[in-house]
């Protein structure tokens, strides 16, 4: 009896050649994609209701929102810290999404049973409630991608990751534009918490899989980091490649704070009424994600292995210059958007993946303890600078095209930072071999 041969190389799928994902890598790349797909489409369902709640407490009381969010993640990151210092990766992601959602029911008993009197500070509490929650809990995640890929795999894979993430942000705003006029906001803190467990459970399931496929993956991640509450900030000033990631992340908070300010009052000058505002900042998240959704499926991965972490890190900064510019010439509605959109994509699409391989050479103390500390505090820091500098500007009589002027000097030192770090980064690389 004649026996079919089966070929020695399978055709590669659709997949492996868009994307370069191979078979092996299936299971676990699923896993991530929707792990992070829960969580940005969990923190997305908040994000339209944070912003109005924001500009219904007051444009002019925006930079206090953004200390009371500083002071939150001081308090947060110590107690991160030692959490990871004391249990394995389950057992402090757990807890630590856990919390959050604990959190979410609060607000939901506090927005239906409180009454109006008090819905502006409960909103201004909201507000740096999910700006810690954004933070963090996307934070967290990326922590546990570069505990888990390698670095050769983070380059390859990051892309479709993100793509997960930005499919979520897409669902949670359109979600939040579709449901919020007929169930209201409160109910649609129910919906976020859901989704948060659900990650959860995806986390889970990718550290049984880490753990049985090791020798494809990084270390499983069952021993506990050791250490104290306070190693983030001592990894952090003790190694330069460190401190250029937070120089990184102070000037892309402050131009980022810029631009959210320049929005906030144009915004609050062009479009009337609250539910408009809301359904604003949900369309404007859902062109975002759209437009990041395609580049990260099909152009990240490719675009990070062929021009490399630095040069797709510096592309965010140069959007910046070319923005900024363009906002201080044109400081309309038009140009916010335009900017906004075209920013954030960037950002999304290639940046934020080759940041986060910036961390995957590191080890398991600073992915967790250093890195959550540049995506937190220090990233809080540079909204504080942002924030403070805006209301400078505008004391001292510049308009928004002035101000936006202003960040263009700032963009330019970041571009050259970026470099640098992709230098650093291509470096560790080689010594690692």
């Amino acid at each position: 009896m004649m026996q079919t041969s089966v070929p020695a190389n399978p055709r590669p799928s659709v997949w492996q050649v868009l994307a370069g994902v191979r078979r092996e890598e299936r299971t676990v790349l699923a896993l991530s994609a929707l792990y992070f797909f829960l969580v940005m489409a969990s923190y997305f369902i908040l994000r339209p209701i944070r912003d109005q709640m924001g500009l219904a407490g007051g444009v002019e009381n925006l930079p206090w929102l953004f200390t009371g969010t500083l002071l939150a993640m001081l308090v947060v990151n110590p107690l991160f810290s030692a959490l990871v210092s004391r249990w394995p990766r389950r057992r402090f992601v757990a807890w630590s999404y856990r919390a959050l959602m604990f959190c979410l029911l609060g607000f939901y008993v506090a927005l239906v049973a409180s009454p109006e009197s008090r819905g502006i500070w409960i909103g201004r509490a909201f507000f740096v409630w999910v700006s810690v929650f954004n933070l963090f809990a996307v934070s967290l995640f990326w922590a546990v991608m570069a505990d888990v890929f390698k670095s050769e795999a983070s380059r390859r894979l990051y892309g479709v990751i993100a793509a997960g993430g930005t499919l979520g942000a897409l669902v949670g705003g359109l979600l939040t534009a579709s449901l919020v006029a007929g169930i209201g906001a409160p109910a649609l803190l129910l919906v976020s918490l859901a989704m948060l467990e659900l990650a959860l459970w995806c986390m889970f399931a990718i550290d049984r899989r880490v753990k049985r496929d090791a020798f494809e993956l990084q270390a499983p991640g069952d021993e506990i980091i050791g250490g104290s509450a306070s190693d983030g900030f001592r990894l952090a000033l003790r190694s330069p490649y460190l401190l250029g990631m937070c120089g990184y992340m102070l000037l892309y908070t402050i131009g980022s704070t810029f631009l959210y300010f320049l929005q906030a009052q144009i915004v609050d000058a062009s479009i009337d009424g609250r539910a408009a505002q809301t359904a604003y900042f949900a369309h404007v998240d859902i062109w975002v994600n759209a437009l990041t959704l395609v580049l990260q499926l099909f152009l990240t991965g490719r675009l990070m292995a062929r021009l490399g972490v630095g040069l797709t890190l510096a592309a965010l900064p140069l959007i910046s210059i070319i923005g900024f510019l363009g906002l201080g010439l044109m400081p309309v509605l038009a140009a916010v958007v335009v900017f906004t959109v075209a920013r954030r994509v960037t950002n999304f699409a290639f940046s934020r993946p080759a940041r986060e391989a910036l961390f995957v050479p590191l080890s398991r103390g600073e992915k967790y303890k250093a890195k959550n500390l540049i995506d937190t505090v220090v990233y809080r820091i540079g909204d504080q600078l942002g924030a403070w500098t805006n209301g400078l500007l505008i004391w001292l009589g510049f308009g928004i095209g002035g101000i936006a002027l202003t960040a263009v000097p700032l963009a330019a030192l970041w571009l050259g930072l970026s470099l640098w770090l992709g230098r650093r980064y291509r470096g560790m690389q080689a010594g690692a071999r």
